[in-house]
């Protein structure tokens, strides 16, 4: 056979296969053209449980008279123009496919009126041959779609449809996703001339609890808790259930939505399922509603024929990110409750979950600062708490200074961490790298007495990894390896407070040995403080969650590594532990630029002062300048 064009006809059959799956596509579709037209009110009349009738009548702002027919066609709509309008899509519908599709296997039928027409217009498209009438009607604004007689020429197609309850029931299902997504549409919906169901809008600022439970049912609101999460452009809200209360009947009541779209997901189901795990111990999925916001250039919804799945940019940050949401949620049953005034009658603050570090603060829960005010203090946390080059968040996002689970460079944080290095600077086992070259401790004493809290200024990056410093009129050389270890250590060494522990998008799990196991349990409490979280069954090792240098590192190999070296330690010291991870953390980088040591410096400046005032060999080198400088002048 030779290579031709298809039909147009063929084509849009073709194109029906992924479009119109059965009768409940075809109201998906048509609903959400409603909403994207800003309809306010939804009539569906069913018939036959699609199979007769779909109509669908909106009062959105219409088509008009000259748009009519262009309508049926593939490809035509007016929700993208460009390319730019393609990556930030915030309509329901982008592709132009579904009245032509739906049109092609069916008897449709279009009638609308803008509010700048007289009257309203109809046009009338059949499958057989694809050809458009328009012709004067009666219509209030707004536009019904009338499909009659579904898959009446394909006949192969309609055999796989089901009984008519079954296919009403897919109907049903879907109306009631739609309604959950939009609390401000009424939605009636009809089937064989019987009201079904009926979701009366909800005000602006009314509580929305009265419509979740016509839908949902009276027993998933009433243990249902509501989440109000956010971060950045990120923001989570909706109900969620312990599924250990849930009814199999209310278990499928699993709705997520992105954007108000709806959305069937794996990532956002695994993060609620882990969280779920991590909190309650179950690995069922409970019954939840839940809404995720996010900026629309940070998610792909033209990766499924039917819109059903998404793809997000920044995958381990939105799935940090729900799984915190969800977390705190859960967190709220296990809280004992708080009682409503202290001793003097004074009410007391509601209680608040911790919130992780990944997740950013809960904005939610924080009055909105004034703009200059937010501005000073953006300032004033650039020059005090400036994050550690090693600490950036792998998913794209940033968990900045303390949130990031550092301490905060307070004068007193200072004070212990000079003491504690003071300590490991007499440790045989600290780490040094092999010093270039040996200078008399008066020489070194002269370099750094101007300055007591700096180690000068960077004049330029030996290639690779050594920064060339001015103190004083003098010149020394700095390995900024070395310098990169000992900030590791002081990030992984815990002070008064353990470390913040960052739970893993894919917990690490391993096998270990008797002797592993009691060395596991030895240091069990000091490895906590580090900021690991391990699950012990049988001899298996599940690594939950690990300090934030730690994120990016090979587990596999890292720990059980770690667990050998602590086996032929006698005392359980956790400065053992951070040196121990300083020394085999995997370096991220292999060329340093005059930007990163500096930045570099003035962390190691601010959490090892200790350094600054007796830097060992092996870290700091000064340049005698002396001999150049007498041959020169000899000569």
């Amino acid at each position: 056979m030779p290579i031709q064009i298809l039909t147009p006809q063929l084509a849009n059959q073709i194109a029906a296969g992924e479009v119109v799956e059965r009768p409940a596509s075809v109201v998906k579709e048509l609903v959400e053209n409603s909403i994207d037209a800003g309809a306010t009110r939804i009539d569906i009349d069913i018939e036959r449980g699609g199979a007769k009738l779909i109509r669908i009548r909106d009062n959105g702002c219409g088509i008009g008279k000259d748009e009519l027919a262009l309508a049926l066609a593939r490809h035509a709509t007016s929700k993208i123009a460009t390319l730019d309008d393609l990556e930030a899509i915030v309509s329901l519908g982008f592709r132009g496919e579904a009245l032509a599709s739906i049109s092609a296997v069916s008897r449709l039928t279009l009638t609308s009126r803008t509010a700048a027409q007289q009257e309203a217009w109809q046009a009338y498209a059949e499958g057989r041959d694809m050809a458009v009438t328009v012709k004067p009607a009666a219509h209030p604004q707004g536009t019904t779609l009338e499909v009659l007689d579904l898959f009446y020429n394909t006949p192969a197609r309609r055999k796989f449809m089901r009984t008519e309850k079954t296919e009403f029931g897919h109907i049903d299902e879907v109306v009631r996703r739609i309604a959950l997504a939009r609390f401000d549409v009424s939605i009636n919906l009809n089937h064989n001339g019987k009201l079904v169901r009926q979701y009366r809008a909800v005000a602006q600022g009314a509580p929305r609890e009265r419509r979740l439970g016509a839908i949902c049912g009276a027993a998933f609101v009433e243990q249902a808790l509501a989440i109000e999460w956010q971060h950045g452009e990120l923001a989570l809200r909706g109900w969620i259930a312990n599924p250990a209360g849930i009814t199999p009947a209310l278990a499928e009541t699993q709705y997520s939505y992105v954007n108000g779209r709806m959305m069937r997901d794996r990532l956002i189901n695994h993060a609620i399922r882990q969280a779920c795990e991590e909190k309650l111990g179950s690995d069922r999925l409970p019954a939840f509603v839940l809404y995720l916001d996010i900026d629309p250039h940070q998610v792909d919804v033209n990766v499924h024929p039917a819109k059903h799945e998404v793809r997000f940019h920044q995958s381990r940050l939105v799935h940090d990110f729900i799984y915190q949401g969800v977390l705190s949620a859960l967190q709220q049953q296990t809280v004992p409750p708080l009682p409503l005034a202290d001793e003097n009658g004074a009410p007391l603050p509601a209680w608040q979950p911790e919130n992780r570090a990944a997740a950013g603060q809960n904005h939610f829960a924080q009055p909105i600062e004034p703009v200059s005010r937010r501005a000073a203090k953006g300032e004033e946390n650039r020059n005090a708490l400036r994050e550690p080059p090693t600490s950036s968040y792998a998913g794209g996002g940033a968990a900045r200074g303390s949130e990031a689970g550092w301490p905060h460079a307070t004068p007193g944080y200072q004070k212990r961490q000079g003491a504690l290095y003071e300590k490991l600077l007499q440790t045989p086992d600290a780490p040094a790298a092999a010093p270039t070259g040996k200078q008399p401790d008066m020489q070194r004493a002269d370099v750094l007495a101007g300055h007591s809290q700096s180690f000068g200024r960077v004049l330029s990056v030996l290639k690779p990894d050594m920064a060339l410093l001015e103190r004083d009129g003098q010149l020394a050389l700095l390995l900024l390896p070395v310098a990169q270890r000992w900030l590791r250590q002081a990030q992984l060494a815990p002070g008064e407070e353990k470390l913040r522990a960052q739970p893993l998008l894919i917990p690490v799990r391993f096998k270990l040995d008797d002797a592993e196991l009691k060395t596991l349990a030895r240091w069990q409490p000091q490895l906590a403080q580090t900021g690991m979280e391990f699950a012990v069954e049988s001899r298996h090792v599940t690594v939950r969650a690990v300090p934030l240098p730690l994120r990016q590192q090979n587990l596999q190999i890292l720990i059980p590594e770690l667990i050998g070296y602590l086996a032929r330690q006698a005392d359980n010291d956790t400065a053992r532990i951070a040196r121990w991870l300083a020394r085999h953390l995997t370096s991220e980088h292999g060329e340093w630029s005059h930007a990163q040591a500096i930045a570099l410096l003035a962390d190691v400046e601010r959490l090892c002062p200790q350094l600054v005032k007796s830097p060992p060999e092996g870290l700091l080198q000064p340049i005698d300048l002396q001999p150049a400088m007498n041959a020169l002048k000899h000569d």
